[in-house]
């Protein structure tokens, strides 16, 4: 066979000439209309993907809009730089990164253009998010057929890229099933919109000439030539993501060109916009759970399940219920799980709830039928609710299983091969004993069983050599496996690097060299995303991993009790699978910098990626002292979302506290640091004279002074000190006799101390109210936040001791602690713990509540002497991140409190960020996100219920003149009111 050199005639894959990087930029910013970014930071957080592989881009430029997208690629082309377009940033097999100039369509290029509901079509731009798409789509009736489980984040042109899936491609297909025309650009300048080429479209763009009609007659002949080498060899599966989609060119299929572009990775063109086929929306689903006695047994059972068509056949096994246990103890849908040790997840669809029901009901009897050999136990569902629950139990997977509690960290490598249906139980059994056989058999499976689809993390030794040769000998005998059952390596992924190299193992020499002249005849220079899927790295290559071991700090504070003490390996636990990027409309908290910027490095991800370089020490060599990583942490809010709602738990509100403490170290701080960050310092300087100090810092002209002085915005209103001190008020107030439900400590932090005593005072009513006998320590207690969030974690640690030492005698009798503002509860409960690292410490968290966790733990049947009414709550984000609010919802729902719970994110306050002169307009347009809108529309019955100072202080910055109150102060009221 000749090479594909000679078949061409001349090289393929010649290497760029040296690059002149600064003339590179300078092209770019002058014929760009968007963001271009060659700096080290930029660089750093497009480094990776959410596979294992790292490669460094050239520069970063985020056009404005499509037009100067190509402008950007004709930069490139003209100085023969390669290219790749980038979307969500997702990709687990290494497509997303590549030392290329990086196009980030996701900021700008989104738009949905036109929707058909008639002919059921919708026209995007590539970089349109999937969700917001289907939101669009939603008052139509209409939705997107493919949804893989990263809808909230994933972009449709990586869509396109990666040819996706997901869970509902069980009836609606791959996105090649739903792509109609794409408007492609390539290397060499051709922009055009393509799709089916039948023969009189064929003569149509032969008769105009030019580069395109080239193409054209190209593909025509590299189809004729090997029309029976693509039908006998392509594996006939409906879940093939491996390789080109040379299949959609054959005349059956119609010539399709844009569906043989689905899937190409960004290889061969840049796809601008789609002209999308959409799908009518259910108007009624079910979810049937099957329960067997392994996963082997599920996965015979599939064919008899898929036959009565659902819209999704899912599973998953024991060993991803035992992890997402171990994550999420508390997860009513493990509770919802049949016996068993494999699952099948059935999703029917129906016009009618009855229509639904009556489909899984009908699979229920067919399948349990004792003569199938299968007998599971089932569970039908029939609750939205319940039902939605599941469905996020089984997208958890790649997040529950990268970092098992007990076991090896987990990697992609081998992570969503495809067989025949009716051929996989007997190729799980098959593939189980080469995971054992390997050293690897403590990976869960799960996936989409409808279609043969199976995913699962692997504990590969990624960092050194003989690890690494054990992994790629596994990935040679996987493939085999695969082909030997006529499968697909990728059902779902794409090839990326993990796969590509191994493509000739699935499909023979003569199909992969059918690849390389289909790239050749778009991208015969190799510039678009090199060394993917034809011409391909090897797998082994470019791992992040190889060799790497993060350059740890001799000292930190924080212990780091989930990442074997390490800040390195805290930094580096961000497996990119991008749910921080996720806008306000999906809710949650995590990452409301990035809501408002729509930057990379605004996101967890980013975030962390930054981090990761900086403890790599290649890109960023100036470690904590790097200015790129400060600017990447400067607009993290510390809200502590990500370190419930990411995946993984990253934690950077704790890495950026740990990271400011040694980029300041022996240096000048910025002023709010010491203005705010020694905030109970000068609170309580301040109580010997509040109103003399209140009238002072609110007196016109002198007030923009001490603003400035502060580096408070001038916009803000400073806070007012209290009159009186809660403290000095419960010192002097006549106690009542003993409590009939013991006692409790009141902890006065300095919020509710210095500025709202009146959320104490309301405290104390309700809990002597509720029976108990409240204590106060006499002495002001501070958590330490202040310095904590400002990174002086020194001083932290001393104040923090210090009231550790004070509460440590009614800790150890048992006595609960109640706190009021959650921020600084959220301390005594995770931060203190990791910041000091005692027994007495982790006593402390153990006995500190809510006041809702108070009530419901320790007097459950206290029921108030009125109830009623309606609240609006913004949940502070520390509560959110570490305590929760289902307390605090059951005790407004023992109360009668009406209560809808705002899922729109972070204030945008955050303690000391909303005040500072630089962060002030993020912090606004954070409220504007969600708090400030439902502020206006709110109803004049509902009170607005907001326990966080901050929280407070947002609303009242919000101009609807309305004023927040604490849950004690509604339950206060509940108790007074005649």
């Amino acid at each position: 066979m000749d090479s594909l050199d000679s078949l061409l005639g001349t090289p393929v894959a010649r290497k760029p000439r040296e690059i002149d990087v600064e003339t590179l930029r300078r092209r770019l910013e002058e014929a760009v209309d968007g963001e271009v970014r060659f700096d080290t930071g930029s660089r750093a957080a497009y480094a990776r993907d959410a596979s294992n592989y790292r490669q460094v881009p050239i520069g970063v430029v985020v056009p404005r809009s499509l037009e100067a997208g190509a402008a950007a690629v004709a930069v490139c082309r003209a100085r023969d730089v390669p290219v790749l377009s980038r979307g969500g940033g997702t990709s687990l097999n290494g497509q997303c990164c590549n030392v290329a100039v990086v196009i980030d369509w996701s900021k700008h290029c989104g738009r949905i253009e036109s929707v058909d509901p008639v002919r059921r079509r919708v026209v995007v731009e590539a970089g349109a998010v999937l969700d917001a798409v289907d939101r669009a789509l939603a008052a139509y009736g209409l939705m997107m057929g493919p949804r893989p489980s990263s809808h909230p984040t994933c972009t449709i042109g990586g869509m396109i890229g990666n040819d996706s899936c997901g869970a509902s491609a069980q009836a609606y297909g791959k996105m090649a099933d739903s792509v109609l025309r794409l408007e492609i650009l390539t290397y060499d300048g051709v922009r055009a919109w393509v799709g089916p080429t039948g023969e009189e479209e064929y003569a149509r763009v032969q008769a105009e000439g030019g580069r395109l009609a080239e193409i054209h007659r190209q593909i025509r002949d590299l189809r004729d030539d090997t029309l029976e080498l693509i039908r006998t060899r392509f594996p006939r599966l409906e879940r093939r993501v491996s390789g080109y989609n040379l299949d959609q060119l054959l005349p059956e299929n119609g010539g399709n060109l844009a569906r043989a572009l689905v899937g190409s990775e960004g290889t061969l063109v840049t796809v601008l916009r789609a002209e999308l086929a959409v799908v009518p929306r259910p108007a009624a689903r079910s979810l049937a759970v099957l329960g067997f006695d392994d996963i082997f047994t599920a996965a015979d059972a599939v064919p008899a399940v898929a036959a009565h068509r659902p819209l999704a056949l899912e599973a998953m096994d024991e060993t991803m219920y035992r992890l997402a246990r171990a994550e999420h103890p508390n997860d009513p849908a493990l509770r919802d799980l049949p016996p068993g040790a494999g699952w099948l997840l059935v999703q029917f669809g129906g016009d009618t709830p009855d229509q639904a029901r009556e489909r899984a009901e009908a699979m229920m009897r067919d399948v349990g039928r004792r003569e199938r050999g299968l007998a599971p136990n089932h569970l039908f569902l029939g609750d939205p609710v319940r039902e939605d629950r599941m469905w996020r139990l089984r997208e958890s997977g790649l997040g529950v299983e990268a970092y098992p509690p007990t076991g090896r960290q987990t990697y992609e490598g081998w992570s969503d091969a495809a067989v025949p249906p009716a051929r996989l139980g007997e190729y799980l059994r098959e593939y189980d004993r080469l995971l054992r056989r390997y050293g690897y058999a403590d990976s869960a499976l799960y996936g989409h069983f409808g279609q043969g689809c199976v995913h699962g993390r692997l504990p590969l030794d990624l960092h050194t050599d003989d690890g690494i040769a054990t992994y790629r000998a596994f990935a040679m005998e996987a493939a085999d496996l695969v082909a030997d059952y006529g499968g697909s390596l990728s059902g779902e992924h794409g090839d990326g690097q993990a796969l590509a190299e191994l493509l000739p193992r699935m499909y023979g020499d003569g199909v992969v060299e059918a690849f390389g002249r289909f790239k050749a005849i778009f991208d015969p220079r190799d510039r678009m995303n090199p060394g993917k899927v034809v011409h391909p790295r090897r797998l082994d290559q470019d791992l992040a991993q190889r060799h790497f071991y993060p350059l740890e700090p001799r000292h930190t504070f924080f212990g780091y009790p989930d990442d074997h003490g390490r800040f390195g390996h805290a930094a580096t636990r961000c497996v990119g699978i991008g749910k921080c990027r996720q806008g306000t409309s999906e809710g949650g908290v995590m990452c409301p910098s990035f809501r408002v910027t729509r930057e990379e490095e605004h996101s967890t991800r980013g975030r962390a990626r930054l981090l990761a370089e900086m403890v790599r020490g290649d890109v960023i060599t100036d470690g904590w002292r790097s200015e790129a990583v400060r600017d990447a942490l400067d607009l993290c809010l510390s809200c502590k979302g990500c370190r419930s709602e990411c995946p993984v738990n990253v934690d950077m509100a704790t890495y950026k506290a740990e990271f400011l403490a040694h980029h300041y170290r022996r240096r000048i701080r910025p002023i709010s640091h010491y203005s705010m960050g020694w905030l109970p310092v000068w609170a309580a300087l301040a109580s010997s004279a509040p109103r003399t100090v209140n009238a002072l810092t609110h007196m016109p002209g002198l007030s923009r002074l001490v603003k400035a002085v502060a580096g408070v915005a001038g916009r803000r209103e400073l806070p007012r000190f209290a009159d009186e001190r809660f403290t000095d008020w419960f010192r002097r107030r006549d106690r009542p006799g003993p409590g009939t439900r013991g006692r409790v400590v009141l902890w006065a932090d300095t919020f509710t101390d210095h500025f709202d005593p009146h959320v104490g005072k309301a405290a104390v009513a309700v809990l002597e109210a509720a029976g108990f006998e409240v204590h106060v320590p006499p002495a002001a207690l501070c958590c330490g936040l202040t310095w904590i969030s400002t990174g002086q974690l020194a001083t932290a640690r001393r104040v923090l001791g210090r009231s550790v030492r004070a509460l440590l005698p009614w800790a150890e009798a048992g006595v609960p602690v109640v706190g009021l503002e959650p921020s600084c509860t959220a301390v005594f409960r995770s931060d203190g713990p990791e910041l000091l690292n005692t027994p007495q410490t982790r006593l402390l968290s153990e006995r500190t509540l809510t006041l809702a966790e108070l009530l419901e733990r320790h007097a459950p049947d206290w029921r108030p002497s009125s109830t009623g009414g309606a609240a609006l709550a913004q949940v502070h984000c520390h509560q959110s991140a570490i305590m929760g609010y289902d307390a605090d919802q059951a005790v407004l729902d023992r109360f009668g409190i009406r209560t809808e719970v705002l899922d729109s994110g972070c204030c945008g306050q955050a303690g000391n960020f909303g005040f500072e002169r630089r962060h002030y307009d993020v912090s606004v347009a954070c409220a504007e996100e969600g708090l400030w809108p439902a502020l206006r529309s709110a109803g004049p019955d509902q009170e607005i219920l907001a326990d966080g100072f901050s929280c407070r202080t947002q609303v009242g910055h919000s101009g609807t003149g309305r004023r927040a109150r604490h849950l004690a102060e509604l339950l206060a009221a509940a108790i007074v009111r005649p």
